[in-house]
């Protein structure tokens, strides 16, 4: 299978770019309109090449452009001519057909087995039935929002998801874009319509033309020794199509909804690709039948395709472990954990693709912990799988005795559980559904010790791996111990233990990490990651110096994590992305204010990009005045996006693979990307623990993490383009910051499982009290007014602590009529506290108990206890 790699990796590259010509069409590119001495340009040329041609009209214009682009960008491709080009023929050479150029530019009129392949993959992609296609195929450009491929944006899915109810949507009425920019943070969010939109073309076609500078310019930023590795360099290729491609729209004619992106619609069509050629390859199959088998869909229901789902469980068993030295290096540990599950998810998709000879592109999804691939169905295949699940298991049972694990799933799949039907069956649902169950009956079963391929026994061996002189582990308090802890005389720890304190200090000093097959000594991890070694390196170092590397093959990828400078910067440099950093507030440079805030604090790393300790975090939000005022303290924060499942089973009105993977992606891309950017340029004191998926992690000064609680709300119902029906629940825990992590981590899970029964969720746990978000807006007004008045009421501490037992009997008045007394306390507490106030008589007093009753009574009476979020947060604000 490893043999097959190449060549399944020109395949995936040929279906890839099937569509670079709609980018290329859009941006009028110059070199298409040159013309011979018969005044024939270029595209003419190629349209009865490679268009559909209805009563002399040539639809799909773009597919000619494809073959145009290809020529103009080849010589930053690896070597797509000459003899070793397999399974393609040469291209140039006269009466082939079977190039690869015409393999991807021939999508929309297929003739021979390889032009199959890709048109194929590319109607299943979109889901089109064949009657849908044809009509698909004649159509002229336009959408259902009434533009050309133009001036047509990208609508955002999350619009038309609807659980309950219809959609705007299926009334026609689209509000929301995405810009046409290369993706960025800020590019993320879709606009309304009136921002994105224009009638005027020229101004449409020179944001494609910039777009296609940015891909031009992209791909010379590749480095060209890696053009000498087909893996590697379609690995960065793909980033680089995402950047330029991920708000362009896919589809433009025939009145479609453009909502799935070209770069979604590439990345699922070469998956796709490269599994079916495999399948037919592996078998041996005759070509010219194969190909009348596509074209006439006689074989649409034979079981081609094998989706693989990869999940590592256990991560917070992973991340939380703790022994007597966590605390002292709980900010390089989670840093470095976090990044460590990221590592092995990754790792593990790796070592499943280079087992199977199949490209990067073939990994579809790569989210928190999870990845799905798509694998020919061979029986070769699923023993392999077989036996990585194996080795998955052997690796976590020898460096993490069973606590933590990678399953594998998969599931077989015919064409037709990819096509969407107009009956209003939902095939490719059924598919995953079927799919994600069994994965759940795989985690039930999870390292398989009662399998009949079980590993050796769990802990065989395990007590004599001990050195009596060393011990346990003083960082995960059960493994072997062999290595001394830094700082300290006696303490000893594991090599895993090790890799993520340095994994930790690393991140902070460097931008890209390195998979070779071989210990290259740079920066390197102990321990290497089922066969791969993980280095950290720089850009200064990575530009060049390892090229040697990438041409050998030991270098088998190569990953930017570097957080962007600015909101607008273009997430590619050159090298394939993996949004797998979370953000670590560091120390930076003291200045005389902080060294005051952080007085009585041993600094045992006081170098600036040393990360902070949690002593040090909860500190940063107190007030210098007369002297430092507000609580020291830490908020933990857990949360993650609510019906998950029922959005990706119901969510879509018409679901496809590509539409699939694109709500995956933009959904992973709020708390992967957006989020830590976040954190770095507006709450730089908090720790993204974890970040990605649908669920987030975070640890940060106590009021700063709560005001990020609401801000991330505001943003993500705005990122969802304020669909009512897609929203998140959290849980926040307030602490000392001595607390031992796990611990932190298990009342913050208990307070997210309080705001997940709130009716209808969408709700946090602040103070052990659970409020739906709309309620929380209405108490952070209330908060504010409590600030505004303090002063002028003259509010007491003593005054305003006793009015946490008033609300906790307004609470339960309907439980205990008595409880109704609480006013009548709140009115004579309020008259003792205006008796302090000096210069004021009787009458005044009573005329003045108004405004404590608009201010604090009437709350009180509307939100029960939940009335002590206010209240808490103003007296912690006020503490010494």
């Amino acid at each position: 299978m490893k043999e097959k790699l190449e060549p399944t990796c020109r395949v995936a590259f040929a279906a890839y770019v099937h569509d670079l010509g709609k980018l290329a069409e859009r941006a009028r590119l110059e070199e298409a309109e040159v013309k011979d001495a018969a005044y024939s340009s270029v595209v003419e040329r190629h349209k009865p090449l490679y268009c559909p041609c209805w009563e002399g009209r040539y639809s799909h214009v773009h597919a000619a452009y494809t073959a145009i682009a290809l020529d103009q960008i080849e010589p930053f491709l690896p070597p797509i001519k000459g003899m070793d080009v397999s399974p393609f023929a040469a291209w140039g050479e006269k009466e082939v057909d079977d190039s690869l150029v015409n393999a991807a530019a021939k999508h929309h009129r297929p003739q021979t087995f390889l032009q199959w392949i890709v048109a194929t993959a590319d109607r299943l992609a979109s889901g089109f039935e064949r009657e849908e296609f044809e009509s698909y195929n004649r159509a002229e450009e336009g959408t259902a929002t009434g533009r050309d491929h133009y001036t047509a944006r990208l609508l955002t899915l999350f619009e038309s998801l609807r659980l309950e109810g219809e959609a705007p949507t299926a009334r026609g009425e689209f509000a929301w874009r995405y810009p046409l920019k290369p993706l960025s943070v800020a590019a993320l969010f879709a606009q309304p319509a009136k921002d994105c939109e224009t009638d005027d073309r020229r101004a449409a076609q020179q944001e494609y033309q910039a777009l296609w500078q940015a891909f031009s310019a992209g791909l010379k930023r590749i480095p060209a020794a890696h053009r000498a590795n087909w893996p590697l360099w379609l690995d960065h290729f793909d980033s680089l199509w995402a950047a330029v491609a991920h708000a362009v729209p896919a589809a433009t004619a025939g009145r479609v909804r453009p909502d799935v992106s070209l770069y979604d619609h590439s990345r699922t069509t070469s998956a796709l690709a490269a599994a079916l050629w495999r399948w037919h390859a592996d078998r041996g199959d005759d070509p010219k039948a194969a190909a009348e088998a596509m074209r006439t869909r006689s074989d649409w229901d034979e079981n081609k395709f094998l989706l693989i789902l990869g999940d590592f469980y256990g991560i917070q068993d992973f991340i939380f472990a703790s022994g007597g030295e966590t605390q002292k290096n709980a900010a390089k540990l989670l840093r470095g954990r976090s990044f460590y599950v990221s590592l092995l998810s990754e790792c593990a998709a790796l070592r499943i693709l280079d087992e199977l000879g199949l490209p990067p592109t073939s990994q579809v999804i790569h989210a928190a912990g999870k990845f799905l691939i798509v694998a020919p169905n061979t029986e070769a295949v699923k023993q392999r799988l077989r036996g990585l699940q194996q080795e998955f298991d052997r690796w976590f049972l020898d460096k993490t005795f069973g606590a933590s694990g990678i399953g594998l799933a998969w599931e077989a799949a015919c064409c037709r559980d990819f096509v969407r039907r107009q009956s209003g069956e939902r095939p490719f649902a059924r598919l995953l559904k079927r799919l994600f169950q069994r994965l759940e009956d795989i985690k039930a079963r999870r390292l398989n010790l009662c399998g009949t391929e079980a590993p050796a026994p769990v802990f065989c061996g395990f007590l004599d791996a001990f050195d009596a002189s060393k011990g346990v582990c003083a960082i995960d308090g059960r493994s072997p111990a062999s290595k001394k802890l830094e700082g300290t005389e006696d303490k000893f720890i594991c090599p895993l233990a090790a890799d993520q304190i340095d994994t930790g200090r690393w991140l902070a000093h460097h931008e890209r990490v390195l998979v070779t097959t071989e210990d290259i000594g740079h920066h390197t991890l102990r321990l290497d990651l089922f066969g791969y070694h993980i280095s950290f390196t720089g850009p200064e170092e990575a530009s060049g110096k390892f090229g040697p590397l990438a041409e050998t093959g030991v270098l088998r990828r190569a990953w930017d994590y570097a957080l962007p400078a600015a909101e607008t910067e273009t997430l590619f440099s050159g090298y394939a992305r993996r949004f797998i950093n979370a953000y670590v507030p560091l120390i930076g440079e003291l200045s005389d204010l902080d060294r005051d805030r952080y007085e009585g604090i041993e600094l045992t790393d006081p170098a600036p990009r040393a990360p902070k300790t949690f002593e040090l975090l909860a500190r940063d939000d107190r007030r210098q005045g007369d002297k430092w005022v507000g609580t020291e303290a830490l908020v933990v924060l857990k949360g993650d996006v609510d019906n998950l499942g029922l959005i990706f089973q119901k969510g879509l009105e018409q679901p496809s693979f590509a539409k699939w993977a694109a709500l995956s992606r933009q959904l992973n891309a709020f708390f992967a990307v957006w989020l830590p950017w976040y954190c770095r340029t507006r709450y730089p004191s908090t720790y993204t623990v974890f970040a990605g998926g649908d669920d987030f992690f975070l640890i940060g000064p106590w009021y700063s993490t709560i005001r990020l609680t609401r801000d991330m709300r505001e943003r993500f119902h705005r990122y969802v383009a304020e669909n009512p029906e897609l929203h998140f629940s959290a849980g926040l825990f307030m602490t000392k910051p001595g607390l031992p992590v796990r611990q932190l981590a298990e009342f913050a899970e208990e307070a997210l499982e309080q705001a997940k029964a709130v009716p209808g969720k969408n709700a946090l746990t602040l103070f052990r009290q659970s409020v739906a978000w709309k309620d929380l807006d209405e108490l952070w007004q209330v908060l504010e007014r409590i600030e505004e008045k303090a002063k002028a009421l003259d509010l007491s501490t003593a005054y305003l602590y006793r009015l946490q037992h008033l609300a906790r009997l307004a609470e339960k008045v309907h439980e205990r009529p008595e409880n109704a007394l609480w006013k009548s306390w709140f009115g004579y507490y309020t008259y003792r506290m205006l008796e302090r106030m000096r210069g004021i008589g009787k009458d005044e007093r009573h005329r003045r108990m108004a405004e404590p009753w608009s201010v604090l009574g009437e709350p009180i009476e509307r939100f029960g206890s939940r009335f002590v979020i206010p209240l808490f947060i103003y007296l912690y604000q006020q503490r010494h």
